[in-house]
């Protein structure tokens, strides 16, 4: 008897339902000095490595931002440990690295003996994990997915970019749901397509720089299927098979947007605006692909800092009245 397929969907669902084993709180070890310099550090991160997400941190109230920064530092430092050059350290101890690192950051009691500067944000992502009872399941995919640069530079199918795509950023709105809170379960699949679109905006943004990395993360079906060659990528030419074989990459973004959004009105009301906020300047950058004429080689897409302001109200009152759902 022939069993129906499982769509990617499904499967990303059910590796999401993961049980909740927050840290642990490492009571009284560390005094709130250290502890708010530890947020400070983390929010300085975030400011110099992302505008975008800085800036729509800002929306939310002072204790989720801490947090919310919290975790984009641990998520920053996770990457670069994998994106160190290979000159720097080879792929083994960049991969010892980031096991010493997974310990490090998922351990859950520091005191002020233990620290050093570079722990500073190891300890504020202890605490909002504790604060909010972050699932350490998700940090730990995370990692998995990061990991994956390490060994896998090709993916064969949507399906497979799809999985590496919900390692990489759903996990990351997953553990973003509980700092904002939501309203169960039925989130879930929401911040899932959510994250998938997000990091498909990335990498169709960023497929000139991967490639000078030795990654090409469009899938290998689809790149054959419209007729382009990993040569044609490396010549870095904007061709007609090129444009609408973006064209294609860019719409089935917008849908998984489009799919996404409804989800906004499942999360905490404090948290809305800033996740909102945080998709749709992602969003934009789909836009200014097209603008550049899908040439992803030379250009890197992105919207001005007036540019970002000026959707604020818009995004501000589509999600004040929920018209994200159609």
């Amino acid at each position: 008897m022939a069993t129906a397929s499982i769509s990617w969907e499904e499967k990303l669902f059910h590796r999401a339902n993961v049980t909740a084993t927050p840290a642990l709180i490492f009571g009284h070890d560390v005094d709130r000095e250290t502890l708010d310099a530890a947020y400070l550090h983390c929010a300085d991160i975030t400011r110099r490595n992302s505008r975008t997400f800085y800036m729509s941190s800002r929306l939310l109230p002072g204790e989720m931002r801490a947090a919310a920064r919290a975790l984009y530092a641990f998520c920053r430092i996770t990457d670069d440990i994998v994106d160190q050059p290979a000159t720097d350290v080879g792929g083994g101890s960049r991969l010892a690295e980031l096991r010493g690192w997974r310990q490090r950051s998922l351990d859950s009691h520091y005191s002020n003996a233990d620290l050093a500067s570079t722990d500073l944000a190891t300890l504020a992502w202890t605490d909002t994990r504790a604060r909010f009872g972050i699932p350490k399941a998700y940090a730990e995919q995370l990692i998995e997915g990061v990991s994956q640069d390490l060994t896998h530079n090709r993916y064969a199918s949507f399906d497979e970019l799809a999985h590496y795509c919900y390692l990489v950023a759903s996990t990351v709105g997953l553990m973003t749901m509980h700092i904002v809170g939501y309203a169960g379960p039925q989130a879930i699949p929401y911040a899932i397509k959510l994250g998938v679109a997000l990091q498909l905006t990335n990498i169709l943004r960023d497929v000139g720089e991967d490639w000078a990395n030795g990654r090409l993360y469009l899938p290998q079906d689809e790149l054959a299927a419209y007729g382009i060659t990993e040569d044609q990528i490396a010549a870095g030419k904007v061709t007609p098979r090129w444009r609408v074989f973006m064209r294609f990459q860019i719409d089935r973004a917008r849908q998984l947007y489009a799919e996404a959004m409804p989800g906004i009105g499942m999360l905490g009301r404090d948290g809305q605006i800033a996740i909102a906020a945080s998709a749709v300047l992602y969003r934009d950058i789909l836009a200014k692909i097209e603008e550049n004429d899908y040439d992803v080689f030379t250009q890197r897409a992105h919207t001005s800092a007036l540019e970002k302001l000026g959707r604020l109200p818009s995004i501000w009152w589509t999600t004040l009245t929920n018209r994200w759902v159609q």
